[in-house]
């Protein structure tokens, strides 16, 4: 969200072009693990890194090892991209004749591809986007009849994070040129134990197994996750309802046995995720700042808003914890104590008035469990202080799913069933389930109101149905919204946010028309554009827009149009 008139909210400006890209390459968007055969070796040299870059090419000194994060082992490759080079780290790997392989690769950080040239047939890659924790990219290839080496790559994304890669393998047979020895099959994970549990969730842990690169986790019987880490929240369950899980333990050899299983209740029914929120709802951003748009006070805001954010929290001198301050004098002398009597008001007539963390300039950073509770106690502080029903996420400049769950998870237990979470993601952070936005998201699905997702300052990007769509129109709206609404949200819990004006964004502003045909499209298949989802969304929550104060500007031509039209939705 923007705090200066007529700027991009750090939106990436090579979004368009990176997804034009991509769909250009047909580059695979997910891969899936295939068991090695007995005869099967890993051909690739060094693939863990523990001999730093031995039998490694990264471009323009690029890559480095390091000793954190790792995947396993001590050492990883951290490959940073800079100027117009894209950090490729290249191994040539003997391989035999029409043969088929499996490349993988555990990768964290930024952008990261992963693949492999000169296989004599087809050339294969695959990526994913910024990734906070360890995640297996995985791909196949045949050789040609004469093809006897491949040269297999990682490689990040120009200008952007760095990436780190660990434990890569090329499985096949055995090429001839000698490579890292084949893991075993992993132990039984031991420690099973619930942890913690909610009306719809059951939280799991377990001993950490030596060899294992992941876990499975089974509800029933029926595997339901698969995690890197030793942790695992399973939801959409029933309240006050007994479940048995079991999880085992993977690697590039196979799956372990199941461990013994444990059971987990689930608490009563509270109700959570909003109170007594409309079921099509409007959001609206109200600043507490003067960059150029109408000056308001909360009272001023347009009643057809259901959820005012007001925007926004700053980061204090403590990791993870969270200020506010009113602008008075910004704001033309208004006082605290309107201010709160203001949003006492706007309860009163049904209306829910929050606290949004972040923005263009947010700078909140809750990565490890001391900055998660400094964020949930200092959120809670707020609440009381001044009143507000729950708390927004609009960190755009990354999060960590672990902490920032475990953060909102916190504020849920001290605020109760009442709480009001928001989120508003850019649209690369919900291109993939992947992504440490989309996992927050669904970590906290159980109490998580809605996430309305800014569908502006983002340039072209890829559909659900993998075909890149530009700003601006139907489509756009509708295919990305579909990423989320198959990716696990719950179409209540699914919103489309857009500028109130041309002046609130520095791009990707579309007309009311456009978004209420893009509502009627999700809810009813009508009113589409060239792309039409498979199925409908009656439930789905509505609209956001940035800001109540550019609508304002605009004589609340937005709010006039879309509001009525959100709660006709039925």
């Amino acid at each position: 969200m923007d705090r200066v008139s007529g700027m991009p909210g750090r939106r990436r400006t090579w979004a368009g072009l990176l997804a034009a890209a991509l769909a250009a390459s047909a580059l695979t968007l997910t891969g899936l693990a295939t068991d090695a055969s007995a005869a099967d070796v890993n051909n690739a040299k060094n693939g863990g890194y523990e001999s730093g870059l031995s039998n490694w090419t990264c471009s323009a000194s690029s890559g480095t090892t390091v000793s954190s994060p790792v995947h396993g082992g001590s050492a990883a490759l951290k490959g940073t991209p800079a100027g117009q080079d894209n950090a490729k780290c290249t191994q040539t790997v003997a391989v035999k004749p029409n043969s088929t392989y499996t490349l993988s690769a555990w990768v964290q950080g930024g952008y990261t591809y992963l693949g492999a040239t000169g296989t004599g047939t087809t050339d294969v890659s695959t990526w994913t986007p910024d990734s906070s924790s360890w995640k297996q990219l995985t791909t196949t290839f045949t050789t040609g009849a004469s093809t006897t080496s491949v040269t297999v790559y990682t490689h990040g994304w120009y200008g952007q994070a760095a990436y780190y890669a660990d434990d890569l393998s090329v499985f096949g047979p055995d090429g001839g040129g000698g490579g890292d020895p084949a893991p075993t099959v992993p132990a039984t994970p031991a420690g099973l134990a619930v942890s913690s549990t909610t009306s719809s969730s059951v939280s799991l842990s377990w001993n950490t197994v030596s060899g294992a690169t992941g876990y499975n986790v089974y509800q029933g019987g029926t595997k339901v996750q698969s995690v890197t880490g030793t942790s695992a929240t399973v939801s959409g369950l029933a309240a006050s309802t007994s479940y048995s899980f079991q999880v085992s333990a993977t690697n590039s050899a196979g799956e372990s046995a199941k461990s013994s299983a444990v059971t987990g209740t689930t608490t009563a029914s509270s109700g959570g995720g909003g109170g007594t929120l409309p079921k099509h709802a409007v959001t609206g951003y109200w600043q507490n700042f003067n960059n150029g748009a109408t000056v308001q006070k909360i009272s001023a805001v347009q009643s057809q808003y259901d959820i005012i954010a007001v925007a926004f929290a700053d980061a204090t001198g403590t990791p993870g914890a969270v200020s506010f301050t009113l602008d008075s004098a910004g704001l033309g002398g208004y006082t605290v104590d309107q201010f709160k009597a203001d949003i006492k008001a706007k309860q009163a007539a049904g209306k829910k008035v929050i606290i949004s963390i972040g923005g263009q300039n947010g700078t909140v950073s809750v990565s490890d469990s001391a900055s998660a509770t400094n964020f949930a106690n200092s959120v809670y502080s707020l609440m009381q202080t001044y009143g507000f029903d729950g708390v927004d996420i609009d960190l755009e400049n990354g999060l960590n799913a672990t902490y920032m769950s475990q953060a909102l998870r916190s504020l849920s237990s001290k605020a109760g069933s009442s709480l009001v979470i928001t989120m508003a993601p850019q649209t690369i952070d919900m291109q993939s389930t992947s992504n440490a936005y989309f996992q927050t998201a669904l970590n906290i699905k159980d109490i998580l109101t809605v996430v309305n997702m800014q569908y502006y300052n983002s340039g072209s990007m890829l559909g659900c149905d993998g075909k890149v769509y530009s700003q601006g129109s139907v489509d756009f709206l509708t295919a990305l919204a579909c990423i989320q609404l198959e990716g696990g949200l719950a179409p209540s819990q699914v919103g489309l946010g857009l500028p109130a004006s041309t002046s609130g964004a520095g791009s990707g502003y579309v007309s009311p028309t456009i978004v209420n045909n893009a509502l009627d499209c999700l809810t009813k298949a009508t009113n589409c554009g060239s792309f039409k989802p498979s199925r409908t969304y009656p439930d789905l929550r509505g609209a956001m827009t940035w800001s109540t104060n550019w609508d304002a500007s605009a004589g609340n031509a937005w709010s006039n149009a879309v509001g009525p039209h959100v709660h006709a939705l039925g």
